[in-house]
């Protein structure tokens, strides 16, 4: 797999201070897209074990509050595998950290359907994420004043109620948690 970058403060990309990976390589396409270089599977660096210990360290002092991975597309095939075994990592060196998904596939009609067609990645990775912001984003439905996506087709899904209730509960967000 392939990285595009690594901010080490994002306030973007989930409550509080976070770090975010943008992880290369994505077939969505999406009209108005805006990472567009992270599209192809081999844009910005290798990632390695060294990189998982970049991202472990940044983690460290108390004021970040987790883990967000995007992209590019964190759960396409060429992905997941890398992405489970950095999410194995930090939820064991940082259980408390909440860790944030964001992905252009549907939680419905794709995630689901994959924890049975991948049994060695997708119910894991499912296990490990807090929430998952699923949904391509669609330019005529962008709206700026939406908290951590930009469309509004897109959902922030609760994955740990989803998967007790058996459908998608999307979270609820305070007004504190943004800030």
């Amino acid at each position: 797999m392939y990285y595009a970058a690594i901010k080490k403060t994002d306030v973007a990309n989930g409550p509080g201070i976070r770090v975010s990976l943008f992880v290369s390589g994505c077939t969505h396409g999406c009209k108005g897209c805006f990472n567009r270089e992270a599209w192809d599977f081999r844009y910005g660096r290798e990632y390695t074990r060294e990189t998982t210990e970049e991202i472990l360290e940044a983690l460290a002092p108390d004021y970040i509050r987790g883990l967000s991975v995007l992209g590019g597309e964190p759960m396409d095939s060429q992905n997941r595998g890398t992405v489970l075994e950095l999410l194995e990592r930090v939820r064991a060196c940082y259980p408390e950290k909440s860790i944030w998904c964001y992905t252009g596939y549907d939680y419905e009609k794709d995630i689901l359907r994959w924890e049975a067609e991948y049994p060695e990645t997708v119910p894991r990775l499912l296990e490990l994420i807090d929430v998952l912001v699923d949904g391509e984003f669609v330019e005529e439905r962008k709206n700026l004043n939406l908290a951590f996506r930009g469309s509004e087709n897109q959902r922030l899904i609760d994955v740990r109620r989803s998967r007790q209730t058996g459908r998608a509960v999307c979270l609820e967000l305070q007004p504190s948690v943004t800030e």
